[in-house]
């Protein structure tokens, strides 16, 4: 089979070795640069990708994705989005060959969106492996692949993608891209939820209120595990907002919407734990840690992470006064990580039990 990536880069000249070296089992590498003012060209070329340069004017993720695609050879079987930022684990394409039918249309894989120490705490499945023909880009920002026909999609964990995010980057052109997005297609439930939690992040509580109820009331919004985000986010701003009854209330819908996610019983845990009620928090984070099945999205948040939960019910035992059992809680979430903060935590704690 010929296998070939493509990308997209700007200012990425300290990820381009990295980022090669984990792409060149592809038969082709080709790359569109849209702008790099540093060395990215230059070190792409020096590699050997292929490397194409236009400034695109409005700024779109999917014209941008869709012209790197148009590089890619028509005979090509299968094609690798991927991005400067991304690391893809050795032997990645030979797992690709091991499952690849004739039928199959796209591929998805682990990818680690968030690592500390070299230990993924967020994963979820992507799906940005797919054939050559009959795909296209869609939405000015998180951008998706639109098919023109009946998908067959397959799934491989053993391929895994790390992500290492360049923090200095600016995101400021999001809000306005997500806005042109859902004014483009107001019936788009994943971008209208995208929407709201960006005005989240950028403190517009209101706006960020009124779009995420706008997600939850469209047709298409039937994804529990989304809209158990949005109701979340929905008692985040309600919190910021200084009405904590409200964010109690949605922080309840969330459990109700999604009650087979860690996520919104460690939310509202969270909730209680800040009011210092510690009895609350702890029946939450317990059945928080019942929940045992695994699964994979990106609506999965750091805080529902088995060592946070530990971390927190072990505050929580210490304040209530069972120094013993905060020491159990504690001592499990070190098994999980070695943080610094923690250990200091357990000295602490075994003072109390010393004494």
């Amino acid at each position: 089979m010929k296998i070939c990536v493509y990308a997209i880069s700007k200012n990425e000249e300290k990820f381009v070795k990295r980022w090669y070296n984990s792409v060149k089992e592809a038969d082709k590498v080709y790359v569109l640069d849209t702008g790099s003012t540093d060395n990215t060209v230059n070190l792409l070329k020096e590699c050997g990708v292929i490397v194409k340069q236009e400034v695109i004017k409005p700024w779109r993720f999917d014209v941008a994705r869709n012209l790197s695609l148009d590089m890619v050879p028509i005979d090509t079987d299968i094609c690798v989005c991927t991005d400067l930022d991304e690391v893809m684990e050795k032997g990645w394409r030979k797992k690709l060959e091991e499952v690849w039918k004739d039928d199959v249309t796209r591929a998805a894989y682990t990818y680690n969106w968030k690592l500390i120490n070299g230990k993924p705490v967020i994963s979820f499945y992507l799906d940005k492996i797919h054939k050559r023909k009959g795909y296209r880009w869609t939405h000015p920002v998180h951008e998706t692949l639109t098919y023109d026909g009946d998908e067959v999609k397959i799934l491989n964990e053993d391929i895994v993608v790390d992500h290492f995010p360049d923090e200095s980057k600016s995101r400021s052109s999001y809000l306005p891209l997500l806005e042109l997005s859902v004014k483009e297609d107001p019936l788009d439930d994943r971008n209208m939820h995208y929407l709201g939690r960006e005005y989240m992040y950028y403190g517009k509580w209101n706006e960020a209120i009124d779009t995420l109820i706008k997600h939850l009331n469209l047709e298409r919004a039937i994804w529990k595990d989304e809209r158990c985000a949005s109701m979340r986010f929905i008692g985040r701003c309600y919190l910021n907002l200084n009405r904590p009854l409200e964010a109690e209330m949605w922080y309840k819908k969330a459990i109700d919407e999604a009650p087979h996610l860690k996520e919104p019983y460690s939310e509202l845990g969270l909730f209680y734990y800040k009011m210092g009620k510690y009895e609350e928090a702890k029946d939450l984070f317990l059945k928080a840690l019942n929940i045992k099945q695994g699964y994979k999205s990106y609506i999965t948040e750091y805080f529902s992470k088995d060592f946070y939960i530990y971390d927190v019910l072990s505050i929580c035992e210490y304040y209530l006064g069972n120094f013993e059992k905060s020491l159990e809680y504690i001592d499990k979430a070190l098994q999980i990580t070695k943080d610094p903060r923690i250990i200091e935590n357990r000295n602490l704690i075994s003072k109390k039990i010393d004494i």
